[in-house]
C-alpha cells in the first residue's frame, strides 16, 4: 500500500485564514488542510474501519447508528476521518463547547499510542459543533486533560449525518523510530451519541476496564517524522486595585523537536498569572488538597513522568510544587527557569526535568526518568531530588514502576518508592510499595486486589503528592456489569461493585475496616446515576492531632446518591445527596449534604449555570492545637454561578463566581488520653465562621493555535472570625470581601521556526 503521495495533499486545502494559522504554527504543515468534507479520492489509500461495537453499554452489540472511520499516515501527520450517520429521528446536540469540555454532546474520539507499547496514549476529541478536548492517558485508563496539544480538526454537517477530519502532526508527542521504514502504533476510535449516551468503539475496548490502552488496535503505517522549533513569548500587565500597584512582565517558552527521538521544552521567567481559576476549598483537615496543573510548560510531554499509586492522586512528581508557596512564607515562589526533555535510545525512553526558583528561599527541583517497554510488560524508574536551602533540607526519592499483562484477562501493576531526607545534619529513610491486580472474568464479572504499604518515615511531598504515609491497606473488590438491560428498562446498563477493605497505620493501629457497595447506572436518555453505601468499623485517627496522639472513633456510615441529566431542550441538571455519620458521636448524630445545579441554555453558544450546596455536620472535629479538639455543630453553604459564551470559534467569555459561608458552634471541647479516649474539657474553644469569595471574568481570544490574548478581572477574599451569626449571613457577607482585586492582560504567541 502506497501512502506517500508528495504530488498532492492528503486532505483538502484550508480557507486562507486557517491556512495562515497553520503556517505560523509550523511550516511543515503548509501542504495539509482539514475542512471536514470527506472526499473519497483523498482517502482511497486509507485504512477503513466500520465494525464499531457498543462500549456504553459494554454489550459488544453493533452500533445503533452507522459509523465509518479512515486512518492514514501522511508526511504532515496522522490523518483521521469519521463519517457519522445520524437520521432526523435521532436528536443532535448543537451546543458550542469550550476546550476540554465534559458536556454530554455528539462527539468522536481518536486515541493513539504512538509507540504501540501500552504505556502512554493521547486522546483527541471533536464535538459535532467543532469543540475539542485533548488529554494524555497513562496507567492504562487514567486521563489527564491538563495537556493542550497542537493539532488540526474540522467538522461538516448535512441532513443524514456529520463528518470530522483530523490531522495529528508527528511532532505532537515523542515517539521511537520506526523499523524498516514502518511505524507500529495502536489506535482506538469511538463515537458518542449525545442524546442517548451510547458509545460505540473500534476495537471493542473500554476505559471502564482495567486494561484499555494495551487493548488498542495495532496498525502499521509509514514511519514519517517531523521536526519543530517553536517559541512562545508572552507579555503581561497586572493592575492590583487593592494595593494600587501595577507592573509588566515577560518571558518565553521554547519547544524543540529535531526528530521523533528527542523533544526539549524550556521556559524562562514563566508567567503563572491566574488566567485559570482554581476552585475554592476550605480545608481544616490534616490532608493537603490536591490541585491539578494547567500551566503549559508543565503539561507538555508530561506523560513519561507519570508514576502514580492507587492512593488518591498520589504521584512521585507533582508539578504544583514548582512555583508553590515559598519556604520562608513570603508567598508564591518565582521560577527563574525550567527545562524538560524527553527522548529514546533504542528500546529505552528517558526524560529529564529541572527547575530553579529565585531568591534565598528558592528551591531546585530535578528528576530523571527511564522506562523500558517489552511485549507484555513495562518497567521504569524515576529519581527526584529537591534542594531547599532555606530549610537546610535535601530530599531524594527513587521510584520503580512495573506493569505486567500476562494474559488478556490479567493486569498487574507494582510500584516501589524509597525516600532519603537530609535535614540539618540528620538523615531519615523509608519506603513504600503497592501492588494492584485486576482480573476480567466471563459474564461481566471482574475482581480486583490492592495492597499498599507506606512507611511511617516515607516522605515524597517535597516534589510529589501523597495524601498520607504510615499506612498498610488491603482491599478485595468484586464487580458485575449488566450491559444487556430489557428494552423497556430506563437503564441501558448497570455496574455493581462490592468491596471489603482494611487499613492500619505503620505502628499497628487499626484505622478502619470498610464494606462498600455501589451501583453505577447509565440511562437510555443519556443520564448518569450513582449510588454508594459505606459501612465503617470503629478505629483510630492518627492525623487529627497532628502527631500529638490518637483519637478513637466509633463505627460510622455514609450513603450517597448522584444524578446527572444532560441537556434536554434548554436545561441540564445534576443532583447529589449524602447522609453520613462521623466524629465522636458516630451513628448517633448523622449529618447530611445536598447539592443541586442547573444550566440554562439561552442559545447553543450562551449558557448560564448556578448551583448551591448545603452541608450539615453535627459533630465536626477540628484540631485546636496539642491534643485539644473542638467538636462543633457545623453548617456550610456554597453558591456557584457562571456564564459561558462562545462568541465565535475564536472568542470566549467566561464569568465564574464561588462563595462559601461556614458557621460552626461549639458543642464540646475534648482532650485525649494516651489510649486515644476522649475526655471532656472546659478549655476555651470559640465558635467561628468563615467567608470565602472567588470571582473571575475572563475573555479569551485565540489569535492562532496555542496563541491567545487574555483579559482577566479577578476578585476574592478569605476571612475567619469568631462569634458568627449564621451560615446565611456568612454567605451573604462573603460578597463584600476584597482582599484581592486585579486586572490582568496577557498576550502570548507561538511562532514556528
Amino acid at each position: 500500500m502506497t501512502m506517500h503521495r508528495p504530488m498532492r495533499p492528503a486532505i483538502r486545502v484550508l480557507a486562507p485564514a486557517a491556512a495562515l494559522a497553520l503556517l505560523l504554527a509550523s511550516p511543515a504543515l503548509m501542504a495539509i488542510g482539514v475542512d471536514g468534507h470527506i472526499d473519497p479520492a483523498e482517502w482511497a489509500d486509507a485504512h477503513e474501519f466500520t465494525d464499531f461495537r457498543q462500549t456504553q453499554p459494554l454489550s459488544g452489540a453493533p452500533a445503533s447508528l452507522a459509523t465509518r472511520a479512515w486512518v492514514m499516515a501522511t508526511p504532515e501527520g496522522l490523518a483521521v476521518a469519521f463519517r457519522n450517520e445520524q437520521p432526523a429521528d435521532v436528536p443532535r446536540t448543537r451546543q458550542w463547547v469550550q476546550r476540554d469540555f465534559d458536556a454530554q454532546v455528539d462527539r468522536v474520539n481518536l486515541m493513539v499510542d504512538f509507540d504501540g507499547d501500552g504505556r502512554t496514549a493521547y486522546n483527541f476529541t471533536v464535538a459535532s459543533t467543532g469543540g475539542i478536548y485533548d488529554a494524555v492517558i497513562s496507567n492504562e485508563n487514567q486521563f489527564n486533560d491538563d495537556w493542550d496539544g497542537l493539532w488540526m480538526h474540522a467538522v461538516s454537517e448535512d441532513d443524514s449525518g456529520w463528518s470530522v477530519e483530523m490531522l495529528i502532526p508527528w511532532h505532537t508527542a515523542p515517539m521511537a523510530d520506526g523499523r524498516d521504514g514502518m511505524r507500529r502504533l495502536r489506535i482506538y476510535l469511538d463515537r458518542v451519541i449525545g442524546a442517548t449516551g451510547e458509545r460505540a468503539a473500534m476495537p471493542f475496548a473500554s476505559y471502564e476496564r482495567a486494561r484499555f490502552v494495551s487493548d488498542f488496535h495495532p496498525l502499521e503505517v509509514p514511519a514519517y517524522s517531523q521536526s519543530l522549533l517553536a517559541i512562545t513569548p508572552y507579555v503581561s500587565g497586572l493592575y492590583d486595585a487593592t494595593g494600587g500597584d501595577s507592573g509588566l512582565d515577560g518571558g518565553a517558552d521554547l519547544f524543540w523537536k529535531p526528530s521523533g527521538r528527542f523533544q526539549l521544552s524550556a521556559t524562562v521567567n514563566p508567567d503563572f498569572g491566574q488566567v485559570e481559576s482554581d476552585d475554592l476549598v476550605v480545608n481544616f483537615s490534616a490532608t493537603e488538597t490536591f490541585v491539578s496543573d494547567k500551566r503549559p510548560f508543565f503539561t507538555e510531554n508530561q506523560g513519561l513522568f507519570e508514576l502514580t499509586t492507587p492512593s488518591d492522586f498520589s504521584q512521585q512528581l507533582y508539578t504544583r510544587r514548582v512555583g508553590g508557596p515559598a519556604d520562608d512564607g513570603s508567598g508564591a515562589s518565582d521560577i527563574t527557569a525550567a527545562l524538560k526533555l524527553n527522548g529514546n535510545f533504542g528500546g529505552m525512553k528517558y526524560g529529564v526535568f529541572s527547575a530553579d526558583e529565585r531568591g534565598e528561599a528558592g528551591r531546585s527541583f530535578h528528576a530523571l526518568r527511564v522506562v523500558r517497554d517489552l511485549a507484555n510488560q513495562n518497567l521504569g524508574a524515576m529519581l527526584t531530588r529537591v534542594d531547599r536551602p532555606w530549610l537546610d533540607r535535601q530530599a531524594s526519592v527513587l521510584g520503580v514502576d512495573h506493569n505486567w499483562r500476562p494474559t488478556q484477562r490479567w493486569n498487574v501493576r507494582t510500584r516501589l518508592l524509597g525516600s532519603r531526607i537530609d535535614q540539618a545534619g540528620a538523615r531519615s529513610e523509608d519506603f513504600g510499595a503497592t501492588v494492584w491486580a485486576d482480573y476480567e472474568m466471563d459474564g461481566g464479572w471482574r475482581q480486583q486486589w490492592i495492597a499498599m504499604h507506606f512507611g511511617d518515615g516515607l516522605q515524597i511531598n517535597d516534589f510529589g503528592y501523597l495524601a498520607r504515609n504510615s499506612v498498610n491497606y488491603m482491599h478485595w473488590e468484586l464487580r458485575r456489569r449488566f450491559a444487556d438491560q430489557p428494552e423497556d428498562s430506563r437503564y441501558a446498563s448497570k455496574d455493581w461493585r462490592w468491596r471489603a477493605t482494611t487499613s492500619h497505620n505503620d505502628r499497628g493501629d487499626k484505622l478502619s475496616d470498610q464494606f462498600r457497595v455501589s451501583r453505577e447506572g447509565r440511562l437510555r436518555d443519556g443520564s448518569y446515576e450513582y449510588v454508594q453505601l459505606n459501612l465503617n468499623s470503629a478505629g483510630v485517627s492518627d492525623q487529627l492531632l497532628r502527631g500529638n496522639g490518637l483519637v478513637r472513633l466509633p463505627a460510622s456510615f455514609s450513603a450517597m446518591y448522584e444524578y446527572e441529566r444532560p441537556r434536554k431542550g434548554r436545561w441540564a441538571h445534576d443532583v447529589e445527596l449524602e447522609v453520613s455519620s462521623g466524629g465522636l458521636a458516630g451513628n448517633d448524630r448523622p449529618g447530611a449534604a445536598f447539592w443541586y445545579g442547573a444550566t440554562w441554555f439561552l442559545s447553543d453558544a450562551l449558557s448560564i449555570n448556578a448551583g448551591a450546596t448545603y452541608i450539615h455536620r453535627p459533630d465536626w472535629l477540628i484540631w485546636q492545637g496539642g491534643n485539644l479538639v473542638g467538636g462543633f455543630l457545623g453548617r456550610e453553604a456554597h453558591l456557584l454561578a457562571g456564564l459561558d459564551w462562545s462568541i465565535d470559534p475564536r472568542q470566549q467569555l467566561r464569568i465564574k463566581l464561588q462563595a462559601i459561608g461556614i458557621d460552626a458552634r461549639l458543642r464540646q471541647a475534648w482532650r485525649f488520653d494516651p489510649g486515644g479516649h476522649a475526655i471532656a474539657t472546659l478549655d476555651t474553644v470559640d465558635d467561628f465562621g468563615v467567608r470565602n469569595l472567588g470571582f473571575q471574568v475572563r475573555y479569551r481570544y485565540e489569535l492562532a493555535p496555542l496563541s491567545h490574548l487574555y483579559v482577566v478581572y479577578a476578585r476574592g477574599g478569605y476571612e475567619q472570625l469568631f462569634d458568627p451569626d449564621g451560615v446565611a449571613r456568612q454567605l451573604q457577607d462573603s460578597f463584600s470581601l476584597r482582599d484581592d482585586e486585579q486586572l490582568l492582560v496577557k498576550l502570548s504567541y507561538r511562532f514556528g521556526l
